[in-house]
């Protein structure tokens, strides 16, 4: 019997703590298991800090990191229509 494998992902800002506030916080953890529920993964774990939210999910590497960019591009659409800030997530350097 071969196990299934599992990987974890984290998902960090690039600058500041825009997970600071904890209804923030609780919207992207949401998010993060409503996408595994939709993609049919397992979620075995979820934490979230100020400035990170790490999954553990059931799936090969590559499908976590798909999973991780769609969790960033949900949440970003999301909090840009909320607050009107163009970046959760934060700019990467030019």
């Amino acid at each position: 019997m071969a196990w299934p494998t599992t990987t974890r992902i984290t998902l960090r800002a690039l600058e500041g703590t825009p997970l600071a506030h904890e209804n923030i916080r609780a919207m992207v953890v949401a998010t993060a298991e409503a996408l595994a529920e939709r993609q049919g993964l397992r979620i075995f774990q979820v934490e979230a800090d100020e400035s990170s939210i790490t999954a553990t999910i059931e799936a090969e590497r590559i499908v976590a990191i798909g999973f991780a960019a769609e969790l960033r591009r949900l949440t970003t659409i999301w909090y840009r229509h909320k607050f009107g800030v163009d970046a959760l997530w934060g700019e990467p350097q030019p």
